[in-house]
């Protein structure tokens, strides 16, 4: 049984603010285990750290997507993209990057690598979700790229962590610092933009449908993928040519302290570019799709009013 179309039935999880509860009470419990960790010299709360600064800010995202999903999308199934999904993304790309061979293009094929696999992961989650909606494809795009950015960043932290001399604290902080705050600029926002494109060629349909725009935004996102990763290595060599500094001034790898600032500006600025670009294309395919739905009139589903009208099923029925 269904309500009249003007009846809005809001979802259960809807607009109750745990997100940024969850993401306050986090950091928290984040900096209280540092202090004590630090206060007792107690190894043993090292995972711990590790795991609430790589998980917080992606599984605040899940939240965020929670409270907004509509539709046949149940909390399970935002549970598991973020979780099956984050560990057979990490998995999964670790296998086929293993044999990749360091060079100049090799962040660019990691991006084509790591961004193919999300996106596999992202259909077989999303296969059963009705409506298909550019909405509905940006949200649980954001939940994979999510539970990906969450086991990579564990991953990175760990490695910070373990050094010759033991537990480097100051370093395993600092990664999981630079990682957290990125991380929704990062995997979140390119499988979002991918999913938006891949669910709006679906509008309003029970099954994927094959577009020409689903493979351009893979090509896309890929490459703002390989831009970001390389992004290190292109601010290095732009510092060298507008300082005029030589390149054999460079001395085992790394770069001297005259450049150091340079580099670090222009690599933010490079971040900053790169995640402008991300953002743009994201609005652009969401407004794209909103007004595509408008037209179409009290059929579309875009703004999920018809589906809204429908009651949720009981979470125990």
């Amino acid at each position: 049984m269904s309500l009249p179309a003007d009846v809005s039935v809001a979802h259960p999880h809807h607009r109750h603010g745990w997100w940024w509860k969850t993401l306050v009470v986090g950091f928290v419990l984040w900096v209280v285990t540092i202090v004590v960790t630090i206060s007792t010299s107690n190894t043993n709360l090292v995972p711990t750290i590790i795991l609430l600064g790589s998980f917080l800010v992606p599984f605040t995202v899940v939240l965020f997507v929670i409270e907004r999903v509509t539709g046949s999308v149940s909390t399970m199934q935002l549970i598991v993209a973020f979780f099956v999904g984050g560990i057979l993304g990490v998995l999964g790309a670790s296998l086929l990057e293993a044999d990749l061979q360091s060079g100049a293009a090799v962040y660019v094929v990691v991006g084509f690598v790591e961004e193919f696999v999300k996106g596999v992961l992202l259909v077989v989650v999303g296969w059963r979700v009705r409506p298909k909606t550019a909405r509905q494809g940006a949200l649980l795009g954001a939940t994979v790229g999510a539970g990906f950015a969450a086991f990579e960043s564990a991953g990175y932290a760990f490695n910070a962590a373990i050094t010759s001399r033991g537990i480097d604290l100051a370093s395993l902080l600092q990664t999981e610092v630079v990682r957290a705050i990125l991380s929704p600029v990062g995997h979140v926002l390119w499988t979002a933009i991918l999913g938006a494109v891949l669910f709006g060629a679906s509008h309003g349909r029970a099954r994927f449908r094959w577009s020409w725009a689903a493979v351009v935004a893979y090509v896309v996102v890929s490459v703002l993928h390989g831009l970001w990763d390389s992004n290190s290595t292109i601010s290095t060599l732009l510092a060298f040519v507008v300082t005029g500094t030589p390149f054999s001034a460079l001395r085992n790898g790394y770069v001297p302290a005259s450049l150091a600032g340079v580099a670090t500006t222009l690599y933010v600025i490079g971040l900053l570019i790169v995640s402008a670009i991300g953002v743009v294309i994201l609005v652009a395919v969401l407004v794209r799709a909103r007004k595509r739905a408008a037209v179409g009139g009290p059929g579309s589903v875009d703004g999920d009013p018809a589906w809204e009208a429908t009651p949720a099923p009981h979470p125990l029925a």
